[in-house]
């Protein structure tokens, strides 16, 4: 299940793979970075994806289906 990072990068948003050497999706905009990155995650099979805000800290996690949601609660 890969795990991506959506953040700022100069003045663009960017969608990365943890383990990747270069970025999968660059943007304009957080939202527009962050729906390509799940787009990319459910042809992939699920994963979790990091939100990270402007000072790069994280601020919501999501799993994308079929991933494994560490938490067995819905929510």
């Amino acid at each position: 299940m890969p795990n991506y990072n959506v953040y700022k990068r100069g003045d663009e948003w960017v969608g990365e793979r943890d383990d990747a050497t270069r970025v999968s999706v660059i943007a304009s905009t957080q939202a527009e970075a962050y729906d390509a990155t799940r787009g990319i995650l459910a042809r992939q099979g699920g994963g979790e994806i990091s939100l990270h805000g402007r000072d790069g800290a994280i601020r919501d996690k999501n799993t994308i289906a079929p991933g494994n949601d560490p938490r067995n609660i819905k929510g």
